[in-house]
């Protein structure tokens, strides 16, 4: 009983957690990469709206251009691209995997701390520990 009790509580958290990580997925990617230093810009020129248009969108591409690296992010639902440079990449990519490891702690916590809900004993009958009868009184 425990154990589909256990594996019922493990799968709702990962279908939830997928489930929210998903609806916040673009715009949390948009935080990062505004946090490292990549900058807004909305296509002017007919070359842009060409170069705009050919790019994927919602995922961070390398592109280069006369020797020049550059990253870019086409946020297709605002009509704007975020464009940085490596270090604004290399900043990113490290706030995403900090991101992940605090996300990760914090589940871990959660679980842990579902998880010793249950302990008989933690919160069960007997607050200050189980009592003991004398025997032979």
């Amino acid at each position: 009983m425990k154990s589909k009790l256990l594996s019922l509580v493990i799968v709702t958290l990962i279908a939830l957690g997928l489930f929210g990580c998903a609806s916040m997925d673009t715009s949390n990617t948009i935080d990062l990469l505004s946090a490292s230093g990549f900058k807004q810009r909305t296509p002017v020129t007919e070359k842009e709206f060409e170069i705009y248009n050919a790019t994927p969108a919602y995922q961070v591409h390398r592109v280069e251009v006369e020797d020049k690296v550059f990253y870019v992010f086409k946020d297709e639902e605002n009509k704007v691209a975020y464009l940085g440079d490596e270090d604004n990449y290399q900043k990113y990519k490290q706030l995403a995997i900090q991101q992940d490891i605090a996300q990760k702690q914090y589940q871990a916590a959660q679980m842990q701390q579902d998880m010793s809900m249950g302990w008989y004993g933690a919160y069960g009958p007997y607050f200050y520990g189980p009592r003991y009868r004398m025997i032979g009184r």
